[in-house]
């Protein structure tokens, strides 16, 4: 297979400096205002964005140390398979978020509930659309037993260089 490269689009800007202490999923980072600027030739594509409140940022984990196929994930004690986890350290490194859109200003997206560290590349941009993305789930595998602990977890360095 060739090989495949992305072009960002844009950076986006949030109050986290740095790995240490970012909220680990868009519900713990609730009203942590940030910005995505996108780069002049992608503006045109925001067109009737600002009819979206939500939005699917798609950025690339530039802070990242490398790839690990098995991982302890921030809200466990215990090795999971990469594919298994959202964290950073991934055979490509991509993540995304669902954040609120509060306002489209020329290239400036304004967004809420970011749980993104600022300078991070972005790739793309989706509309969030709740009869497309939502979905009735069975099972959330490791995470059951864990999940209620997202609004205390923060990032704490263990996945960044």
């Amino acid at each position: 297979m060739k090989e495949i490269r992305y072009t960002p689009i844009g950076v986006i800007r949030s109050p986290h400096k740095q790995p240490l202490g970012t909220p680990i999923q868009p519900k713990a980072a609730e009203n942590a205002e940030g910005t995505v600027e996108i780069f002049p030739d992608y503006v045109e594509g925001l067109e009737d964005l600002d009819g979206f409140s939500h939005v699917i940022l798609v950025y690339h984990f530039h802070l990242s140390k490398g790839l690990s196929l098995r991982v302890k994930p921030y809200m466990d004690d215990k090795y999971h398979g990469i594919f298994a986890t959202r964290a950073p350290p991934r055979p490509n490194p991509i993540g995304i978020s669902v954040v609120r859109l509060i306002r489209v200003e020329a290239n400036i997206l304004h967004i809420q509930d970011v749980d993104i560290v600022d300078g991070t590349p972005l790739l793309d941009i989706k509309p969030y659309v709740p009869q497309f993305d939502i979905r009735d789930v069975e099972k959330i595998g490791w995470l059951e037993k864990n999940v209620n602990g997202i609004l205390t977890a923060k990032d704490d360095g263990r996945f960044a260089e």
